[in-house]
């Protein structure tokens, strides 16, 4: 099943420190996904002044407590990067099926 997820970061004026500080293990868990298939796309949402404010990631897991559970354990949940989180479940076009 593919999902949607989007996140908003806390909006306090050191949240964007602790995004910073927590990237580097949340990248590499990121790297881990893409590797076991489970993370097709996604990045950092931000402002109209180019400020990150939050992440959207389109992900494939069999179920969505799956899904519930990778962002209960990410390090951006862990380090209170992430206030909010949306999940919904979607289906994504097959962009890799058009590319030569």
């Amino acid at each position: 099943m593919q999902f949607i997820v989007t996140a908003y970061d806390f909006d306090d004026e050191d949240a964007i420190n602790r995004r910073l500080s927590s990237r580097e293990a949340h990248l590499a868990g990121i790297e881990k996904m893409v590797k076991a298939g489970t993370f097709l796309s996604g990045g950092a949402m931000l402002n109209k002044h180019g400020k990150m404010i939050g992440s959207s990631a389109h992900v494939e897991f069999s179920s969505r407590s799956e899904v519930e559970a990778w962002v209960k354990r990410d390090p951006y949940t862990t380090g209170e990067v992430w206030n909010k989180v949306e999940i919904s479940e979607g289906v994504l076009f097959p962009v890799s099926k058009f590319k030569e």
